[in-house]
């Protein structure tokens, strides 16, 4: 009996010690597994990984989209101590907008400047130009920052595909010509260049113009050739591709007050990481304020330059424009998008 007691008590003992030496063995594996857990999350984090992006736009390299990427690539090399390098091509290098959006798409590309072109994938990306709805800069500036520029951003990312760094205001657009068209009744006839932007497309309809898409690169040919007979563009585009050297007139519509966005992939955003991309977030935001900086002097600056290249500025009517291109506004823009244009025009 007393040994049979002793054998119990010890055997009791034996497990007791073996429970206790696993679980200190469990104890240590998960602090080792934690342990380990962390480095690998600070060495995902420091690990130094290069990337480069690729940004295409349209303009040359004298134009403020080439000069603030410039600022832009600068600031995100400084601010990802390198990590991160931007290689930039202008003059369409990597193709149009919609070209480049599908690269993008595709993962030959990363990054462009782009607007209203966004509208073949995005609804509510037509409002970034749509004809007579903002008023002037201080009304592109509150819409863009408040409640409708976000809901668009949000369609940006959802339907496009790519991510809205920051924006650019631009210049409003004017059609140039190279006879005066001062009422849309000097529209008959006319066939013009527009981008692949389909709202642009009813809207000038709409005036009485003839209008067809065309990359911007393709313009001034199509023009020296007397394919278009006039295009709608900024100041600083209608410089940038040389086009004074074919059009005697810019007449003063006006009618388009707009932005356009940075934007780079989703997927390529992803893959960064959160600290590069707060990194890259904080460039973007000295690289908008560049621009804004540039902007109000450069408008005043080609406007002189095509001045002194033998272009003459045409005052127009531009609420007999307004009213023409509205049937073709409201037959273009759905029911959601007529809602946010309503929404833009309202806008304190």
């Amino acid at each position: 009996m007393k040994k049979f007691l002793f054998l119990a008590i010890f055997s009791i003992m034996v497990l007791a010690l073996a429970a206790c030496g696993n679980g200190g063995d469990e104890a240590e594996n998960q602090e080792g597994s934690e342990s380990e857990s962390e480095g690998s999350e600070e060495q995902a984090s420091n690990d130094g990984e290069q990337y480069t992006w690729s940004l295409g736009h349209l303009a040359n390299e004298e134009h403020i989209w080439h000069n603030t990427s410039e600022e832009f690539a600068s600031l995100v090399e400084e601010k990802t101590d390198g990590q991160i390098t931007i290689e930039i091509y202008p003059n369409n290098q990597l193709g149009g907008e919609v070209d480049t959006i599908n690269s993008i798409r595709a993962g030959n590309a990363d990054m462009v400047i782009t607007g209203e072109s966004m509208e073949n994938w995005s609804p509510k990306a037509a409002l970034l130009a749509a004809p007579y709805a903002l008023r002037d800069s201080e009304h592109l500036q509150t819409v863009v920052e408040g409640d409708v520029g976000q809901e668009i951003e949000e369609d940006i990312v959802e339907n496009v595909g790519v991510t809205p760094l920051f924006y650019m205001e631009r210049a409003p657009r004017n059609l140039t010509s190279n006879e005066p068209v001062e009422t849309p009744e000097d529209l008959s006839g006319f066939n013009m260049r527009i981008p692949n932007v389909p709202l642009f497309m009813d809207a000038w309809s709409a005036a009485g113009a003839s209008p067809q898409v065309m990359d911007f690169n393709e313009v001034f040919t199509g023009l020296q050739q007397g394919v278009i007979d006039g295009q709608e563009n900024p100041v600083d585009l209608i410089h940038s591709g040389g086009l004074y050297e074919v059009q005697n007139y810019v007449n003063e519509t006006e009618h388009v007050y707009s932005w356009i966005y940075v934007v780079v992939g989703n997927d390529q955003w992803e893959e960064i990481g959160e600290d590069l991309q707060q990194s890259v977030l904080e460039a973007a935001e000295e690289a908008q304020a560049h621009a804004r900086e540039l902007l109000n002097e450069e408008i005043d600056n080609y406007r002189q330059m095509l001045i002194d290249e033998g272009m003459e500025f045409v005052e127009v009517d531009k609420e007999a424009f307004q009213e023409a291109m509205q049937p073709g506004i409201e037959n273009s823009l759905d029911e959601e998008q007529m809602e946010l244009y309503q929404r833009i025009i309202e806008t304190e």
